[in-house]
């Protein structure tokens, strides 16, 4: 399986790259496939491709903010989930993912 995800929070510092790292641990964990875009205080880094996109099975936004550039994910399967989910499950967020 394959899964990109975003993750943004608020003030863009600690929580942004805390997900990303979690989901990035999790997914190697679980043996899935994972691309992870952060939206944080230096911006957009790890930008994912329309490829990567149209590639992925699903596309995971975790987040408690509007991301930027929504609008690349239409027609892609989208999962939303707020960041405190990441940080305290994150097994369990991929794994929801797994279900879709």
């Amino acid at each position: 399986m394959k899964i990109v995800a975003v993750t943004a929070c608020p003030t863009g510092i600690a929580h942004t790259y805390m997900a990303a790292s979690e989901l990035t641990k999790a997914a190697q964990q679980l043996g899935v496939q994972m691309m992870v875009e952060t939206q944080g205080a230096m911006g957009i880094e790890n930008q994912l491709g329309i490829q990567d996109i149209g590639r992925a099975d699903v596309v995971l936004i975790a987040s408690d903010i509007e991301i930027e550039h929504r609008a690349r994910f239409t027609g892609s399967k989208i999962h939303c989930v707020t960041i405190e989910e990441v940080l305290t499950d994150p097994v369990g967020v991929i794994n929801r993912c797994k279900e879709l």
